[in-house]
């Protein structure tokens, strides 16, 4: 097993990062993406169909409840991702017994593990203005004591190893593992939630409102009242089912997560970090403005943040209300995984046959290709949904390629960064990737809140005006942003070679 997990890593018995590092850095991303999924996913459902307030007759001041969700978690995620520099700041200049990373892993568990429960608590009420004010503030808190935590971690790849090919199999896994971390939660959650509420589940049929009399033994006389009162007793019964639901997932998965933190803390050793003194935050800043090739990542990264916009909120409402059942809701994310799961374990090859720049472009234009098939073809008969199934299947390989493909690049920015001018500010670089990906979330749930408000969803009766509307945000989003964020990267220079050249030319300097 040893030789096999060596062979793996790419790794050297005895010296420099060994298998048991890798593993536990790995193990540590399984428990991050737990919370951050609970949260992605599923703290916008929780404001609008267990508070309710997605419904019609919601306003927040003179805004629509399901646009003021939208608003928050637009606003409070880029707010967040703006915080990631000086995280990175922070970051670099950090030094403890334990390195400049590992210690926020031990730190920060408790404080994001109770932060994530506080934002679903049970208690809030439903329509509420006051409940919306709260988990705003909550939301807020939670986002930045996250960011704490989330920037040193990815930082600490390039502080285990600076071979480039050894931190991408590290990488490889380490995505790997927490792709299972976040389609646990994903698959899991609905699929749960649909069944304890289907009792309550209200469609407008005349066999539905007929099964309601028969039940109560009511006749046509007194109908309509008492119809529109057991009506409004499920839909109450529903919405607090749904609360309780999520307050027991999120502790359910906290309580799961935390160890993760601290065994990845425990398991790990940081070799190559900043010596000297600690760098400004606007050091750090003028630093990130002289890594070019990191600010095209960073381009690309925002330009994508709409590639995959169906596997957030807008996925969901899309299996809730469209295909009646929020279960399927697992089935759309569990068909992206067989793509992503070939396209990582291909990513050395591809990488080694074309190196990361050329992967990452080809890939990402084939998802845009895939997803304006999906378009045309449509969802309204048995056949397109098939075509729509494989389209999901082989939009796995963009996905897989890019949860992969950008912690390595950016992991190869670093040592252009100290190439370049002799310092490597990791907390700063990996800032960008932490960026990226809160960009990708506030434009998702952003896009998911919106596309239920355009299609004229009422959460609260389950009502659908427009189910084509939700469809042409969903899919036309994401063909704009694949095609979109393929275009910066033509412009990337580090190739592997590259990278092998800079490393020598850095150890060649510091032996002198």
């Amino acid at each position: 097993m040893n030789n096999f997990l060596h062979k793996l890593f790419g790794t050297t018995p005895g010296q420099g990062v060994q298998p048991k590092e890798a593993i536990a850095y790995s193990v540590t991303g399984i428990g991050q993406n737990f919370i951050c999924t609970i949260i992605g996913s599923y703290l916008t459902i929780f404001m609008t169909d267990a508070l309710l307030f997605g419904a019609s007759d919601v306003k927040i001041g003179i805004v629509d409840g399901a646009i003021a969700v939208a608003i928050l978690m637009l606003v409070t995620r880029v707010f967040d991702a703006f915080n990631d520099p000086i995280m990175g700041s922070v970051v670099d200049k950090t030094r403890t017994k334990w390195g400049k990373c590992r210690p926020y892993l031990k730190w920060m568990a408790i404080p994001i593990g109770i932060c994530t429960i506080l934002c679903f608590l049970p208690v809030f009420s439903a329509k509420s203005v006051a409940s919306f004010a709260v988990i705003s503030v909550l939301y807020i808190i939670w986002s930045v004591v996250y960011t704490i935590a989330d920037v040193p971690y990815w930082g600490l790849s390039t502080c285990l190893t600076n071979d480039t090919t050894v931190r991408g199999n590290i990488l490889t896994v380490a995505r790997l593992a927490c792709t299972v971390g976040a389609g646990l939660v994903t698959v899991g959650v609905p699929i749960v939630t649909d069944a304890i509420t289907a009792k309550y589940k209200y469609t407008d049929s005349a066999e539905h409102i007929a099964l309601i009399m028969k039940d109560y033994g009511v006749d046509a006389e007194g109908a309509t009242a008492f119809v529109g009162t057991v009506i409004k007793s499920m839909t109450d019964a529903n919405a607090n089912t749904l609360k309780w639901a999520y307050f027991i997932f999120a502790v359910i998965f906290v309580v799961v997560a935390m160890p993760m933190f601290f065994y990845g803390f425990k398991n790990t050793k940081e070799r190559f970090t900043a010596e000297g003194e600690p760098p400004s935050f606007v050091h750090n800043i003028k630093l990130l403005f002289k890594n070019k090739e990191l600010l095209l990542i960073v381009l690309s990264g925002i330009l994508g943040g709409a590639r995959m916009v169906y596997t957030y909120t807008g996925g969901l409402y899309f299996a809730k209300y469209v295909l009646k059942n929020e279960g399927l809701f697992g089935i759309i994310t569990l068909l992206v995984v067989p793509g992503g799961l070939v396209a990582s374990l291909l990513v050395p090859y591809l990488t080694k046959k074309f190196t990361k720049k050329y992967t990452y472009i080809f890939v990402h234009l084939f998802g845009g290709v895939v997803m304006a098939i999906m378009y045309f073809v449509g969802y309204d008969a048995t056949w397109k949904l098939i075509v729509a199934a494989i389209g999901l299947i082989l939009l796995g390989i963009p996905q897989g390629v890019n949860n992969i493909m950008t912690y390595a690049m950016i992991g190869d920015t670093v040592d252009y960064l100290e190439w370049k001018t002799g310092e490597r500010g990791e907390g700063i670089c990996f800032a960008m990737q932490t960026l990226i990906n809160k960009i990708g979330m506030a434009v998702g749930a952003f896009i998911g809140v919106m596309s239920m408000a355009i299609a004229g969803i009422n959460a609260e009766t389950g009502f659908v005006e427009s189910p084509d509307a939700l469809w042409n945000v969903l899919i036309l989003s994401g063909v704009i942003s694949m095609f979109a964020c393929a275009v910066p990267m033509f412009f990337y220079t580090v190739t592997e070679k590259r990278q092998r050249e800079m490393v020598a030319e850095i150890a060649a300097r510091k032996s002198k």
